[in-house]
């Protein structure tokens, strides 16, 4: 099953790009084919199974909000297979931890058999009738931008920050993507780990 491609941290000013809200939760991978619809699932690196914690809650979350509505929008297209990616999360998730809470997923990103991940702009168009995370801007990223994310002022962030997507060339399969953090979440993530430097770098 098709991975998340990782986030680069370097801002990138030069061009257009959609800000959507980060959600503060644990990847969940969930393949789906035209034949068999919603049969495999995942963290951001492994296949769920019995040890995989809360997690394991996602997979019914998955079919029980989106399984119909996404399977339809897939049919339309035509897609042979698709990997659609969600966040899981609960009031009380942060950084991959979760609680015995009730939980939910929100999905973010598709990446469709052979066409890789969906731009920003051709995923709101088939999905943004859905539950997606907020966007917060469009257009050119600037430093005022930048601080309003930082300091939590921007309308639409919820905590962690904004994850900016874009495409540098139509010919690249991986959107150019990164993040922007508040400094309220790196506090808050501070306190979590604690002493343990590694582990904040690691999460952050």
């Amino acid at each position: 099953m098709k991975d998340y491609p990782s986030i680069a941290g370097e801002y990138i000013y030069d061009i257009p790009l959609y800000a959507f809200d980060k959600l503060d939760g644990s990847n969940i991978r969930a393949e789906w084919s035209a034949k068999r619809g919603f049969y495999k699932f995942g963290s951001r690196t492994q296949l769920l199974d019995r040890n995989s914690g809360y997690l394991n809650e996602a997979p019914q979350i998955v079919l029980d909000t989106y399984g119909d509505h996404l399977g339809n929008v897939f049919r339309a297209q035509k897609y042979e297979s698709a990997v659609a990616f969600f966040e899981f999360y609960g009031p009380n998730s942060l950084a991959g931890s979760h609680t015995a809470e009730p939980h939910r997923v929100t999905l973010f990103d598709v990446s469709p058999y052979k066409k890789g991940i969906l731009p920003p702009r051709v995923f709101l168009d088939l999905f943004g009738h859905l539950d997606i995370p907020n966007i917060v801007f469009e257009g050119f990223l600037t430093e005022d931008l930048v601080q309003g994310v930082r300091e939590g002022t921007l309308p639409g962030i919820t905590c962690e920050g904004v994850v900016c997507k874009g495409r540098a060339d139509r010919k690249t399969e991986v959107p150019v993507m990164f993040k922007i953090k508040t400094h309220a979440w790196l506090d808050k993530l501070r306190a979590h780990c604690g002493d343990n430097k590694t582990l904040f770098e690691m999460l952050k």
